[in-house]
């Protein structure tokens, strides 16, 4: 798998971009999410040109698990467009996400005001944007209050558009998560498979956590170093022997002393997708 490029596009995904076009003009606002690990390569360019100069709050969750001053970085790299906002949440606690309707209110102040001068009140409309397995539904019934949208950790489960009431200022158009029909860039493809937002099943994990070994030794040298009690002559190993000295460490061995390299590379994948490995982020803004 390392240097050729990923595919995944089920069929699904060709009718959300009709559903997101064909219900833009209905909604006042956008929320669109973002892994805050790899916010670059978790943001859809066909939505961004779908969406045009929709006002959008930037919603980068998950930025519990990400490198905070890589979040900083990619805060300011958003705020450059006058018409988006970006918003750090994590949508599984909740944190964040009072600012999310800040966000909103603030973008949409001029809309408002003129609503409150005719002595009107209605509620925000938000679309509700993202690729599969960012946390959508999981946003969407913190808002709620209750289980209205359908949250799995695993990709493709939100298969159709639905109208959820948050509140009496909120109502959210829940959008299926959708990829693109080709990652033109080998790094996107595998930002994307190692936090999860391509289901497993469509590749090997054992490349996928080699190629977490790779990046991480570019990256968080210390974190792997001291999470797994690896030496510094094994820290500089290949990526495969590098995944290999990690699975000794822990014991992750089989008949003849050989690593078992399925319960190996599903450790090193949870342990980096669950934040145990330390807040880390793939890449920033170029």
């Amino acid at each position: 798998m390392p240097g050729s490029i990923i595919q995944w596009f089920p069929g699904h995904m060709a009718a959300t971009r009709r559903l997101i076009r064909e219900n833009l003009g209905s909604v006042d606002i956008v929320f669109e999410l973002l892994d805050a690990r790899i916010p670059e390569s978790s943001r859809n360019p066909e939505i961004k040109s779908l969406l045009g100069d929709k006002k959008t709050v930037i919603i980068l969750n998950k930025a519990d698990l990400a490198d905070p001053e890589k979040t900083k970085l990619w805060e300011t790299h958003f705020r450059q467009n006058e018409n988006t906002v970006p918003v750090p949440v994590d949508c599984k606690s909740g944190k964040g996400t009072r600012e999310i309707m800040d966000a909103a209110r603030h973008l949409l102040r001029e809309k408002l005001q003129r609503e409150r001068e005719k002595g009107m009140k209605k509620p925000i409309r938000a679309m509700v944007v993202g690729i599969p397995n960012v946390g959508k539904s999981t946003l969407i019934n913190r808002f709620a209050g209750a289980k209205k949208a359908q949250a799995e950790n695993r990709p493709g489960v939100t298969k159709t558009k639905q109208w959820v009431k948050a509140s009496a200022e909120l109502e959210l158009l829940d959008m299926p998560g959708v990829l693109w029909p080709k990652f033109e860039d080998v790094v996107t493809g595998e930002n994307l498979a190692m936090t999860g937002a391509i289901k497993d099943a469509i590749l090997q994990s054992e490349e996928i956590a080699c190629l977490l070994c790779a990046r991480l030794q570019a990256l968080y040298p210390l974190s792997l170093k001291e999470r797994y009690k690896l030496s510094d002559e094994q820290l500089q190993e290949e990526p495969y022997e590098l995944f290999l000295s990690i699975g000794r460490k822990r014991g992750f061995l089989q008949g003849g002393g050989v690593v078992n390299e399925e319960r190996c590379s599903a450790v090193l994948l949870d342990e980096f997708r669950s934040g145990t490995l330390g807040r880390m982020t793939l890449e920033v803004p170029k």
